[in-house]
Order: C-alpha cells, then structure tokens, then sequence
C-alpha cells in the first residue's frame, strides 16, 4: 500500500515549501507543530528548518584525579555488570554467580585506564562539557497547497511567530460587601420639634 508519508531524501537536500512562522526558540517550533496535529492538519507537510546555525560547547564541571577516578569505576562496573549477566548463563549453581566479581574486576580496570588517560592529557583539557548545535531561528515550512490552513490555524491560537500567549491565570473573585443606603427615604425619624413659644408682651 503506498504511504501518505513523504519519503526522506537519502542525500542532504533543502526543503521546499512556504514559510509559515518563524520561532526563536525549539520548544516554540514544535508547540506549533502539536497545535497544527491537535487540529487533524496534515503534519507530514511540515518541516522545522533551522537557520544560523552554532556549536555551543558548555563546560560543565573541571576535572580532577578523584572525580576522574570515580567515573572510570563506575563506567566500568557497569561493564563489568553487563559481563556478569552473560557469564550466568554459563555457570551452575555451586560455583556461585559471577556478577559481583565481575562488577569489581570491571571497575577498577576502568578506574585504572581513566586516571592513566587523564595523566597522560593533564594540562591540555582538565574540564568536562557538553556540545550542541543550537540555530538562531526556526522556520516553519509547509507545502504551497496547505501554508494558508496552517497560518490560519496558527493565526487562531496566537503561535504565529514568537507570540505565544502566556498561560492564563484564574482570576480569584473578591466578595463585595453591601454599603448601606444612605438616602432620605431610609433614615430614622427624630423626636419630633415643638412650636416655638410665643413673645411674651
């Protein structure tokens, strides 16, 4: 049966379609692509095209013998784990399960590769990081025939370009207390006024 899906190109090729928003960030990108698959929008059309691409490299930690020493024994009793797991297999019952040597002879043979490898590039790169490639801006291309439901659609949500409203926040009703009428017709009636005495001749 042939598949709606389109096919990748096996070679690097640049997309074709129309531009319909433009993001600052990843998240943003791809919220707009949840909000077109929400609406039933045929999101194989779709493609997030980064521009002005960099490699950000973020240093994480320094590095010293300890810190070197602990994560060769940890990488390596993992391994010496995963060598135990098979080595079970093959054993029998009496002679014990070999997963605890394993993880032991495992962690200290990479404990011991890794401080000889720090020794030996000590000076040149004693710190840890991680690399990523980040993009200025994210396109969000679609084919000429649906570019105009998707901008409408995203128009409707306010995700065209970087305006995503902002989460809205339940607004608490304060109670209102009643103030008393202070009209004529409500006040109280005094003690009522005598005639004034006549003058006396």
């Amino acid at each position: 049966m042939p598949s709606n899906r389109p096919r990748v190109p096996r070679t690097p090729t640049l997309p074709q379609g129309d531009a319909v928003a433009t993001y600052g960030t990843y998240s943003e990108a791809t919220k707009a692509v949840e909000v077109l698959a929400t609406h039933e929008f045929p999101v194989q059309l779709v493609t997030i095209v980064g521009t002005d691409l960099r490699m950000v490299e973020r240093v994480t930690g320094r590095l010293s013998y300890p810190r070197v020493a602990s994560g060769g024994f940890v990488m390596g009793a993992w391994f010496g784990l995963f060598v135990g797991l098979i080595l079970t297999w093959f054993t029998t019952e009496d002679r014990g399960t070999p997963i605890v040597p394993a993880m032991i002879i495992g962690g200290a043979f990479g404990l011991l590769l890794s401080v000889l490898t720090y020794a030996f590039t000590r000076g040149r790169r004693d710190f840890t990081s991680a690399s990523q490639i980040v993009a200025s801006s994210y396109t969000l291309l679609c084919d000429a025939s649906k570019a105009h439901q998707a901008r409408n659609l995203l128009m409707q949500h306010g995700g065209l370009g970087s305006t995503w409203p902002p989460p809205a926040v339940p607004t608490q009703q304060v109670p209102t207390q009643q103030v008393p009428s202070t009209r004529p017709d409500d006040e109280q009636p005094g003690p009522p006024t005598q005639p004034p005495a006549p003058p006396q001749s």
